[in-house]
C-alpha cells in the first residue's frame, strides 16, 4: 500500500493516500477537514469555513500567471461508505485498504473514496507541490455531497471571488461534464402490528447477495438487479403462498447507492417450510435466468433462525411487502434531447424494519423537476396507500448546460491539442454539485471532468491509474491556457 503513493503523479497519489488514511464519511468529515486546514497552515495560505462547513483555500498565482481570470477549483470531501458483507471495517475509525489490480487500485472490500477522494487529492496537490504554473485559485472542499449535497446548497453565496469553477467529480476520461440531473428523496415511515408467533411456527433468516450494486445515478440506466426488489418479489410469494410473517428486514444503506444485498427474517407454519425451500430454490433459478448476464454472483439462501416471541402481522406484512413491490423503481424516462440519457429515475435504497417500525428511503432523479417531483408523488401515493406517514427531503436542481460557455470551449481545444481529439460532452444522470453551486454563484462558467473510476458506491469501486495521469496533466494544461482577466 505504501508503494502506491509513490506512483506518478506523486502530487495526487500522496495526497490520496493521506485521504485514504484518514476517516470521512459523510456528516463525519471533521477530521479530514482538519487535515486540509493543516496543509494549509503548513505553506502559509489562507483559508476558511463557510457555515455549511466548506472549506476555501487560498493559493496565489505563480509568478508571470498573476493576471489570469481566477479559477475555482471544486471536489468534495465526503465518500460513500459500503462494505461486503463480512467485512469488519469501521469507516469511522479504520483507513481504507488500497490495492493494486493491474493497471486499476481498489480497496478490500470496502468502497474506495476515488469518487471524489481523486479530485480532492489533486486539489491537495496545488497546496504541497511547488513549481505549477497557475492563475490565482481557489480550493473549494465541499462536505456531505454524497448524503444530499448539503455542503453545496449550505455554501455562503458572496464569499468567493472566482469566475471559472473547474468541478472535478466525473468518472470518464476524455469527456467533459457540461449538465447533471437534479433530485430528491423521500421516507416513508410505517408503524405496523406486531402479533404473537404461536405454537408450530419456524423461523428463517432470509440473505439475498452477489448483486453489484452502483450509483443510483450514473448506473441505473444498465438494469442492474436491486436487493430491494428482488427481496419484496421474493416475500411476496412467502406470504402469499406459505403464510409466512416478516420479522425484520435490514436492506440498503445509502440512498444514492443501488442496494446489493438485502436480509431478512420470516416466520411460517412448520409443516410449509419445505414447499418453502423449493420456492426459494425456484426463485434463484429464475432470477439468475432474468439476470444472470449482468448479475452472475446473485445468491439468495435461507437458514434456520430462532423463533421469535413476535412479528409482523400477517395483514400488515402483506400490505407492507406489496407496497415494496408496487413502488417505482429504475429508470422511468429516458431524455427526449439528449440521445442515450436517462431523463428520470428512481431508486429503492433502503429498507429498514424490525421492532413495530419500517422505514423505507427511495430517491428520485430527473433533469426536469416536475418529472423529479412526479415520481416522489407517485412513489408517496403508494405508501401512503397502506397508512404510512411519507416526508419529503430538499429536492436540489439540475445544472443547465450553456452553449455560449467559453470555459467549455477552452477545455475542448486543449484536449484536442492534448489528446488528438475532442472530448465528448455529456449531460449525466447524476447529481453533480454545479448545479446547486450554479444557484449560488449564476455567474460561474462551470465544467466538470475526471479520471475513469468504475463501481462509484459499491466495494467494486476502482480508480484507472493511467487516467489519473491524463487527468492531472489535462488540468495543468488547462489552468496554464485560462486567459487574462477582461
Amino acid at each position: 500500500m505504501n508503494e502506491i503513493r509513490k506512483i506518478a503523479p506523486v502530487a495526487i497519489w500522496d495526497n490520496f493516500q493521506k485521504l485514504c488514511d484518514t476517516p470521512r464519511p459523510s456528516n463525519k468529515e471533521e477530521a479530514v477537514l482538519k487535515l486540509l486546514e493543516k496543509m494549509a497552515d503548513d505553506k502559509g495560505l489562507a483559508h476558511f469555513l463557510d457555515s455549511g462547513g466548506n472549506l476555501v483555500v487560498s493559493v496565489p498565482a505563480t509568478a508571470g500567471f498573476e493576471d489570469r481570470k481566477m479559477v475555482i477549483l471544486q471536489s468534495h470531501v465526503d465518500m460513500v461508505t459500503q462494505a461486503n458483507s463480512g467485512s469488519t471495517h469501521n469507516f469511522d475509525t479504520d483507513p481504507i485498504r488500497m490495492v493494486m489490480d493491474g493497471d486499476w487500485i481498489t480497496a478490500d472490500n470496502t468502497t474506495l473514496g476515488a469518487d471524489n477522494g481523486i479530485g480532492a487529492a489533486a486539489m491537495m496537490g496545488f497546496m504541497t507541490e511547488d513549481g505549477l504554473e497557475h492563475g490565482p485559485l481557489e480550493l473549494l472542499f465541499t462536505v456531505d455531497e454524497e448524503r444530499g449535497l448539503t455542503g453545496a446548497m449550505n455554501l455562503e453565496p458572496g464569499r468567493l471571488k472566482g469566475e471559472i469553477l473547474l468541478n472535478l467529480d466525473t468518472e470518464d476520461e476524455y469527456e467533459l461534464c457540461v449538465g447533471c440531473a437534479g433530485g430528491g428523496d423521500l421516507v416513508a415511515s410505517y408503524d405496523y402490528t406486531e402479533e404473537a408467533v404461536g405454537a408450530g411456527q419456524v423461523a428463517r433468516d432470509i440473505a439475498l447477495t452477489g448483486l453489484k450494486g452502483g450509483h443510483s445515478g450514473i448506473d441505473i440506466i444498465l438494469g442492474l438487479g436491486n436487493a430491494n426488489k428482488l427481496m419484496a418479489r421474493f416475500l411476496r410469494t412467502a406470504i402469499r403462498d406459505f403464510d409466512a410473517r416478516i420479522v425484520k428486514i435490514n436492506a440498503g444503506t445509502a440512498r444514492n447507492a443501488i442496494p446489493r444485498e438485502s436480509f431478512a427474517t420470516i416466520v411460517l407454519p412448520e409443516g410449509k417450510l419445505s414447499d418453502f425451500d423449493a420456492a426459494l430454490n425456484a426463485f434463484a433459478s429464475d432470477i439468475k435466468d432474468e439476470i444472470g448476464a449482468i448479475e452472475p454472483k446473485f445468491a439468495i439462501a435461507a437458514t434456520n433462525a430462532d423463533v421469535p416471541a413476535k412479528a409482523m402481522s400477517a395483514k400488515d406484512s402483506e400490505a407492507f411487502n406489496n407496497a415494496c413491490v408496487g413502488a417505482p423503481n429504475g429508470v422511468q424516462a429516458m431524455s427526449t434531447s439528449v440521445e442515450g440519457v436517462v431523463e428520470t429515475s428512481i431508486n429503492l435504497a433502503i429498507v429498514k424494519l424490525g421492532d413495530g417500525k419500517a422505514k423505507v428511503t427511495l430517491s428520485a432523479r430527473s433533469s426536469i423537476n416536475s418529472a423529479r417531483d412526479a415520481m416522489r408523488e407517485v412513489a408517496t401515493a403508494v405508501f401512503e396507500n397502506i397508512g404510512a406517514s411519507v416526508a419529503w427531503g430538499d429536492a436540489y436542481p439540475g445544472w443547465k448546460p450553456d452553449a455560449n460557455s467559453e470555459v467549455v470551449s477552452l477545455m475542448k481545444a486543449v484536449h484536442k491539442d492534448m489528446f488528438g481529439k475532442e472530448p465528448e460532452i455529456r449531460v449525466i444522470h447524476a447529481g453533480l454539485e454545479c448545479g446547486v453551486l450554479g444557484s449560488k454563484y449564476p455567474h460561474w462558467d462551470m465544467v466538470s471532468f475526471g479520471p475513469t473510476i468504475k463501481r462509484a458506491h459499491s466495494p467494486d469501486e476502482c480508480v484507472h491509474v493511467p487516467s489519473v495521469a491524463r487527468f492531472w496533466d489535462y488540468l495543468l494544461a488547462a489552468l496554464k491556457a485560462i486567459p487574462a482577466k477582461g
